[in-house]
Order: structure tokens, then sequence, then C-alpha cells
């Protein structure tokens, strides 16, 4: 019985992470279009322009930190405010609810990335990676002395 949660575990824990990966990685991507006028983006967001180019910043950085999973909770919780920020200030106004004022990517990004900040990144991250590399153990040599 063990074993059925440890593996079951595991599989939740890759599932977090590949979601973490996807969702990050599509969120990263709106900043780029938003930063450089590529992707479908009609044109670049002016230079320090607030919020776009703030909000451009913080998809395509605070995107590519989740998705490597570095310093995730906190970026991921910087991502999230930023969302909830996007929403009430852009989108709310303009109707009700996500589905009349346009807002569904903005409210589905907040609460995704508030629940990383949350659950974490899961084990597929580099902060994990590289605290194996730091954690393991070195070779030593044996020296023998004859005689």
């Amino acid at each position: 019985m063990g074993e059925t949660r440890n593996s079951s575990g595991q599989l939740e824990g890759i599932a977090l992470s590949v979601v973490r990966i996807v969702v990050s990685f599509l969120f990263m991507l709106h900043g780029v279009a938003s930063l450089f006028g590529v992707l479908g983006a009609p044109y670049a967001t002016p230079l320090f322009a607030w919020p776009s180019w703030w909000a451009g910043l913080i998809q395509f950085v605070g995107g590519g930190l989740v998705l490597l999973g570095v310093f995730t909770r906190p970026a991921a919780l910087l991502c999230s405010g930023a969302m909830a920020f996007a929403y009430f200030s852009v989108h709310q106004p303009r109707g009700l609810l996500p589905i009349e004022n346009a807002g569904v990517p903005a409210a589905l990004y907040s609460w995704f990335f508030l629940l990383i900040a949350v659950l974490g990144a899961g084990p597929l991250t580099l902060d994990s990676l590289l605290r194996k590399i730091r954690h393991a153990p070195t070779r030593t040599r044996v020296h023998t002395q004859s005689g």
C-alpha cells in the first residue's frame, strides 16, 4: 500500500511540473509578444509604458522563472498578482463576468499562478537539479601507502 501512495505522489508531482511548464511557457509567450511585437502582436509596447510594458516584463521574466522552476513561489505570486491587477483594472470594468469582459485568460492565469505559489513547482525544476548537484557526494581518492 505504501508503494501505491509513493508512486501516486510521484505521478502527482510530475503532473504538477508538466502543467507548470506548459502554462508558464504560454504565459511567457504573451510577454514576448508584448515586449518585442512578435507572434502576432501588431507592435511592441513602448518602453516603460504603464501598465502594459511592465505586464509584459512580468509575463516574460516571471513566466520564465516559473517555467524553469527558479524562485518559483515568489515569481508565481508576482505573476498571479499582475494578472489579478489586469483583470480588475482592465477587464472587470467592461462587464461582470470574465466571459463578457474578455478576462478569462487573466483570471485563469491569476488562479493558476496562485496555485503554484501555494503548492510549489513539483519535482522537475532547475532548483531541485541544482540542489541535487550541490548535495551529491563527491568522490574521494583513497591513498594507500606502500612500503
